[in-house]
């Protein structure tokens, strides 16, 4: 085994460490707090019966949500990045998650009455008709990773207009629809986690068994055609998985944005460009990104809770322009 691997591989083992350690921390975090040596006990089944009744039916399906989130919304950053060919390609950059909440806020002020079950299924498709009527144009195009970027923003920016137009015209629904749209695990339960949990199963592998594409298109579409590659079916299957798992980590907590952005960056300066390292890598530092912005989001001030996407917010857009300020200087 040579170096280089081996560092790829002890990455990913101490990135798996990280996540069970702050995902057991951050099970005594919020307005009760509960100590490790309490948490242990409970897992032990010698705990208090109000610390199992909180852990059990609050914490532990946060602490889910987060971790499944984190893969669906790192892996598909990494996937677009890696197949638009930008390091500023992620859901939130091309309109996969802007078309999800424009969904959403016409559900939640047009039509209050729905079912809950109504509003990830609206957010769901929203992604996918954003995604189709991108795809519908880039195709004319050869899809072309400029263009795929190009039109995901003009698109981006189309659904936060209707956005603001609605939450302009009816002030008074738009509280829901905002802290929707700011992306939190507040009062997620098990149902949420077995909604999303079945994506993240089948789509996780399915992406990581590509992995190998990612790597070939990445030499250029050329190259990529050269060693026999269909580099349009190639990238329109990628595609589709990175918006599955985009559309549907956000139809259940909302536009959490940035992860998707920065997580691929931090795993490619742990272990390099190999999407076969990059992918799981990505998937384990947005669950380290999300426990951390939940975390924190729930023991800054407790019991004020402060919505996950609004640390990822935080820490995203300085990134985004340090990211922007380093390609400039680049050139």
């Amino acid at each position: 085994m040579n170096l280089k691997k081996f560092n790829s591989i002890s990455w990913l083992v101490a990135l798996s460490i990280l996540v069970v350690v702050l995902s057991f921390l951050s099970v005594g975090v919020g307005a009760v707090y509960i100590s490790p040596s309490e948490i242990f006990q409970n897992f032990l089944g010698a705990g208090t019966g109000n610390n199992d009744f909180i852990i059990m039916n609050f914490r532990l399906p946060r602490i889910f949500m987060a971790l499944l989130v984190g893969v669906g919304l790192g892996v598909s950053g990494a996937i677009l990045q890696g197949i638009i060919r930008n390091p500023l390609a992620s859901p939130d950059v091309i309109g996969i998650t802007k078309g999800a909440g424009l969904a959403a806020v016409i559900v939640i002020i047009l039509f209050p009455g729905l079912p809950l079950i109504g509003l990830p299924i609206a957010a769901f498709i929203g992604a996918g008709v954003v995604t189709a009527v991108l795809y519908m144009f880039a195709y004319r195009q050869g899809v072309q990773p400029a263009t795929l970027a190009l039109v995901g923003i003009a698109l981006g920016a189309i659904c936060q207009a209707g956005i603001q137009l609605l939450t302009v015209k009816f002030p008074l629904e738009t509280n829901v629809a905002l802290v929707w749209l700011t992306g939190s695990l507040w009062g997620k339960d098990w149902t949420d986690v077995w909604l999303l949990l079945p994506w993240i199963v089948v789509l996780l592998p399915i992406s990581i068994v590509l992995a190998s594409k990612l790597d070939v298109l990445s030499l250029g579409d050329d190259v990529a055609e050269g060693l026999g590659e269909s580099v349009r079916k190639a990238r329109l299957l990628l595609l589709v998985i990175a918006v599955l798992l985009a559309a549907a980590s956000v139809a259940v907590v909302g536009t959490i944005g940035f992860v998707g952005l920065i997580a691929p960056h931090i795993a490619r300066q742990l272990v390099g460009n190999r999407h076969s390292y990059l992918l799981p890598a990505s998937a384990l530092v947005g669950m380290v990104l999300l426990l951390l912005a939940d975390g924190l989001g729930r023991g800054i001030l407790p019991p004020t809770e402060i919505p996950a996407g609004i640390f990822t917010a935080v820490i995203g857009a300085p990134y985004f322009l340090f990211l922007l300020r380093r390609l400039q200087v680049s050139k």
